[in-house]
């Protein structure tokens, strides 16, 4: 019989696209992928180190899987893989970890899949994980994660990152315009484009410095490639988001009006502290151009609260900043002390209640701009591609400009794309439709 595997990934939309890639070399090995509910013979975690809650996660997931079958073998990667391997390998049922180098390698470190008495750890210094490996994830029918880029050159003094993903590197151009043909070819309607620090595209994509393409070259070659109804740019530093590529995006033909700009604090002397490579006032303009070009587009912002050095004036600075910005919705993170990191040195350390009193803030400040946004769009023609889950008696979607929407569950409509009127807010928030009468299924 077949052996099983199983996966589980904490974190980011990078993670879920490795994970898918790792994933494929089991299969190719002659295992059947199996739901993390479900028994197998090994079950692999794909792990986060962005916060203390993630870290927590891992234990607690290591946990379910021994419970659905104690005889089977643990595997950790990722990102707290390479930065605590030890940590890791100290977790009880832990058989193997795999730094940010080895974990693409996972089925060269498997033998019988006899559970150790300790975990065995291989893991490189981050200074060697300087090539590239491309991936893609296809997590439903409807959308895939496609990674473009991995690793930071940035220095942000509160962010592990760089330490767990080593320095910024890139797909080559043909790699990922082929990554993209194949997922178009599989029936999938939207692409993600995903990375570390995407905006960074272009530099080691031979593995060097040398800048061959930017992140405006790879837009303006994917928007290109036959097949892709939908492509979206995640997260997307607001010093690397070019007026160029705004403009593109503006009259692409598959680029879709969403942008995902991390703010992290509404204060400059803050910004200075965490060593970003921007100021509010660049920050304010790339919002301003977006609305210019684009009115109906979707913005949403990264922000971190509780900072050291973070005083009640700078906090309120943040919050009317992001007040007065014509935003869409807000990711609130609340800072967590990292080791390794130059802020986790810092003075002015803010109490956890205080941090939380913020989060809690900027979290009611988010639903409001939601709502706001939402609002706006009542009226308006858009497209939705409905998604794969019956929930509760419903399908969702989402439209181009990141909309969610629902209707009556109806098998048929999954992964259709289709011409709508957005007509109210329903009572949990999301928005309910009317087909328009020219609606063409894609």
């Amino acid at each position: 019989m077949k052996k099983k595997v199983a996966f589980y990934t904490l974190g980011c939309k990078l993670n879920f696209s490795e994970t898918s890639t790792i994933a494929r070399s089991f299969t190719d090995e002659g295992f059947d992928r199996v739901d993390f509910s479900e028994k197998a013979d090994m079950y692999v975690i794909n792990t986060c180190s962005v916060t203390d809650n993630a870290d927590r996660k891992f234990k607690t997931i290591v946990k379910k899987a021994q419970k659905i079958n104690p005889d089977a073998f643990v595997a950790a990667v990722g990102c707290y893989a390479q930065l605590k391997p030890e940590e890791l390998a100290d977790v009880d049922g832990v058989d193997l970890v795999l730094g940010a180098t080895e974990k693409f390698k996972i089925t060269d470190y498997i033998n019988d899949l006899t559970k150790n008495d300790h975990g065995k750890v291989h893991s490189c210094e981050i200074a060697d994980a300087d090539f590239y490996v491309g991936s893609y994830a296809i997590g439903d029918r409807t959308r895939a994660f496609l990674k473009v880029q991995d690793g930071c050159d940035y220095k942000c003094t509160y962010c592990t990152i760089p330490l767990a993903r080593g320095i910024s590197r890139s797909d080559t151009l043909n790699n990922v315009l082929k990554n993209a043909a194949d997922i178009a070819a599989q029936g999938i309607k939207e692409i993600v484009l995903t990375g570390v620090n995407i905006g960074d595209y272009g530099k080691g994509e031979f593995g060097n410095k040398k800048h061959e393409h930017t992140f405006l070259d790879l837009v303006e070659a994917l928007d290109e490639v036959e097949g892709i109804h939908r492509l979206r740019i995640s997260s997307i530093e607001p010093n690397l988001l070019k007026n160029e590529t705004i403009e593109f995006v503006a009259q692409s033909k598959t680029f879709v009006p969403h942008f995902h700009l991390p703010l992290q604090s509404g204060s400059d002397s803050l910004l200075k502290l965490m060593k970003r490579r921007y100021m509010t006032n660049l920050y304010k303009e790339r919002v301003s151009k977006i609305r210019e070009v684009m009115p109906n587009c979707c913005i949403g912002v990264d922000v971190i609260v509780g900072f050291p050095g973070e005083t009640e004036e700078h906090f309120l600075e943040t919050y009317h900043f992001l007040n007065d910005l014509e935003i869409s919705y807000l990711h609130v993170f609340t800072y967590s002390e990292r080791d390794n990191t130059l802020a986790a040195t810092m003075d002015g350390v803010v109490p956890i209640k205080v941090r939380n009193k913020r989060s809690k803030m900027l979290r009611g400040l988010s639903v409001k701009k939601k709502r706001a946004f939402y609002e706006s769009q009542i009226g308006n023609k858009l497209t939705v591609l409905f998604e794969g889950e019956n929930k509760e008696g419903y399908i969702n979607g989402f439209t181009e400009n990141y909309v969610k929407v629902k209707t009556p569950w109806n098998p048929e409509l999954v992964n259709t794309l289709h011409q709508i009127k957005l007509t109210d807010i329903d009572k949990d928030g999301l928005v309910r439709f009317e087909f328009s009468k020219e609606t063409i299924e894609v």
